[in-house]
Parts: C-alpha cells; structure tokens; sequence
C-alpha cells in the first residue's frame, strides 16, 4: 500500500533545515525588537503603556511587511546591516538615558502621578514612540534580512517568517513589559543586550562593507 503525498506540500529537507532556520531567526530578532518595546513601554505611566505596546507593535509590522516587499533590494545594498547597527546604536544611547531618569522612581511613584504630570507624561510618551520607531526600523531591518537571506528566492518562506516574527513580538512584548515594570533593574540588562545587538550589527556591516568594496 503506498501513500501519496497531500498537493501542496512539498517539503524535503533542506526546506525544513530553512524554517527551523526562520523559526529560530524569529525568536531571537522578534524577541529583541519586543524586548525594545516592553522597556519603552515600563518606563511610562500606566495608562500609557499599553497604548505604547499597542502603537509600537503597529509599527514594527509595518516596517517588517515595507522591507518584506522591498527585501530583494536590501539584500543588495552594501552595508545595510551597518546602517541598522547605527539607528541601533542611537536606541541605546536613548534608552541608557530614559533609565537614568525612569529608574529614580519607584513603580509605586509613577502609578500614583498626579494630573498636573500630564504634559510631563505626553512628552514621556512621544519620545518612548520616537524610539521604538527607530528600534522598529533598525530591528526589521535586521530581520527581514536575516528571513531573506534564508529564504532566498521562496515567497511562501519569507512570508511565513514574517507571520511569525510578528506574532512573537506580539507575544513577548507585554510579558516582558510586565517584567520590567515589576523589576525595574533588569532594564539595565536589557540595555546591555541591546548595546551588544548594536555591536554585532556594526560589526557584520562593516565586514559586509569592506567585502563589498574589495
């Protein structure tokens, strides 16, 4: 008795090699755009972060499905990884920043604002936005070209990398804005894994740079 195979599977090995590939690609890269979102989001009021979160989130899968459309492009620009380590590297210099002054307080200081800390709070927000902006697009940029490069030429890959690089950020980003909130020190950790993406990312750039240009 033999046994056909269903119409429209067709997976052997290698294509199962790219998505454990994708999967795994997914994890770590979603898990930090998320891990950017949930630390801008703790260090604002309560009635804000969730509204941080929710925008935050947005953005960041716009971005991914824009250099998703755009990717075969990315993939040929000499140094894109560079440019994604230096709007990085900013999101970090903002962030050692914001905790400077976020983390002088307690959690119990900032669920208890007062009303006139309004405009305090607005500004805290909007600026929280302009850098999960920048994190989104540097991060997307990374991931997008991380799926891409595994995917190569497969459409059906690169958009199930996507669907799944957002729905981890979807998962992540409250839980580790959750943990943030209630651990106010692990924000620093963060921030240190954060530098160390940005190193990375410099680093691969300027190799990719410098193999372009000999």
């Amino acid at each position: 008795m033999t046994f056909q195979k269903p119409a429209g599977l067709d997976f052997d090995m290698a294509t199962i090699g790219d998505i454990l590939q994708i999967v795994f690609a997914d994890i770590i890269l979603s898990g930090d755009n998320a891990l950017v979102i949930g630390m801008a989001a703790a260090g604002l009021a309560p009635q804000h972060r969730k509204k941080a979160i929710a925008i935050g989130m947005a953005m960041a899968a716009g971005m991914r499905i824009f250099f998703a459309v755009i990717a075969t492009y990315l993939l040929a620009i000499k140094g894109i990884l560079l440019i994604g380590g230096v709007l990085l590297s900013w999101v970090c210099w903002r962030f050692y920043l914001d905790l400077k002054e976020f983390n002088q307080a307690s959690v119990d200081s900032i669920d208890r604002a007062a009303p006139e800390d309004a405009n305090v709070s607005g500004k805290s927000f909007w600026r929280a936005m302009l850098t999960i902006l920048v994190a989104d697009v540097s991060m997307s940029i990374d991931n997008i070209v991380a799926v891409a490069a595994i995917a190569r030429d497969n459409t059906e890959l690169l958009i199930f990398g996507l669907a799944l690089a957002i729905a981890f950020m979807a998962f992540f980003a409250s839980m580790i804005m959750r943990v943030m909130v209630r651990f106010r020190w692990l924000s620093y950790l963060g921030l240190i894994f954060l530098i160390y993406l940005a190193v990375a990312m410099l680093y691969d750039g300027l190799v990719e740079l410098s193999f372009g240009l000999s």
